[in-house]
């Protein structure tokens, strides 16, 4: 039985020392999101607060990102204009930040496709609602990148949706949103 024990703690224990977490380097990753609508489009930043990668054999396993919602940025638009964007943006209508400071992408499942390709299946947190998401993510040597399409409504963004609202018109916004992210660690 002793025995037993022993080999059940040495093998959790190169399991243990086999992962290696990562954290991402903050000032050099980037998160952009873009925003369309029948007239256009805009799009800008928002700011990784903290972000973790876990590989086990050189493979990703899991992550962890907070992404701060009071860092929403607009890239397209200067002045007044920008602010009263991210003014919106910041507003009830779109994420409340001053409420929900804080969006959360945690990794449940990761699975290996192929060379540097990963199939990423994730809960992303946004207002305080959490939502299972898959998307794509190229991961090689210290860099990963990946472009997400989340549905706002998901998440009671209904603001300018013409899946809530009728007769908007152009003044209608898409209910899908893309963030890119490219990250280094």
């Amino acid at each position: 039985m002793k025995s037993i024990l022993t080999f059940l703690f040495v093998l959790g224990l190169s399991w243990s020392t086999a992962q290696n977490t990562t954290s991402v380097n903050l000032d050099k990753s980037k998160i952009e999101w873009i925003g369309k609508k029948l007239t256009g489009q805009h799009n800008g930043n928002i700011v990784l607060k903290s972000g973790d990668l876990v590989f086990y054999e050189g493979k990703l396993l899991k992550g962890l990102f907070k992404i701060d919602m009071n860092s929403i940025s607009c890239s397209d638009l200067k002045g007044e204009s920008a602010d009263k964007l991210v003014n919106h943006l910041k507003s009830e209508d779109f994420f409340n930040s001053n409420k929900f400071p804080e969006a959360l992408l945690n990794f449940r499942e990761v699975k290996h496709i192929e060379g540097s390709s990963y199939l990423i299946i994730a809960d992303l947190s946004i207002k305080g609602i959490t939502k299972t998401i898959e998307f794509n993510a190229d991961i090689r040597e210290n860099k990963a990148s990946a472009v997400i399409n989340v549905d706002r409504t998901d998440y009671d963004i209904r603001y300018g949706s013409k899946s809530f609202f009728d007769e908007l018109g152009d003044k209608a916004i898409d209910d899908i949103f893309v963030i890119k992210i490219d990250l280094v660690f």
